[in-house]
């Protein structure tokens, strides 16, 4: 397993912007496919975004042309940039990572999780 610690969520404006950061410890994180997931109140836990050690990203529909998800091998760092918020983004934004290699949105493909970063966009 890797250790993984989010940072980056706060209070936020709609229609502003953020960005999450994800920094991983332990040793082969440039054959991890990472993922961001949420939690809003109330609901279950959704996946968000994902990208393969390649670089291939994946998002979830409500996201795609607002979200960016990116990583840096040498940093062992994952990023999420997030544009044009809205309440709907409200959430606890969960960094995780797998072994599978692949695309992966189930939760239970990630093995490694971090604890979360808050997110509350406010109208």
């Amino acid at each position: 397993q890797v250790q993984l610690v989010e940072s980056g969520g706060g209070l936020v404006q709609t229609g502003g912007s953020l960005r999450l950061s994800c920094a991983a410890s332990g040793r082969s994180f440039g054959s991890l496919t990472m993922a961001w997931f949420r939690q809003a109140p109330g609901k279950a836990r959704e996946f968000v975004s994902t990208i393969t050690w390649g670089s291939v990203t994946y998002y979830k529909d409500s996201v795609k042309g607002r979200f960016t998800i990116s990583r840096e091998n040498a940093k062992k760092m994952v990023y999420l940039q997030m544009n044009s918020l809205n309440s709907e983004d409200t959430a606890v934004y969960y960094c995780a990572a797998s072994r599978s290699g692949i695309i992966a949105t189930d939760q239970g493909d990630y093995d490694s999780w971090g604890q979360g970063t808050q997110v509350t966009v406010s109208s």
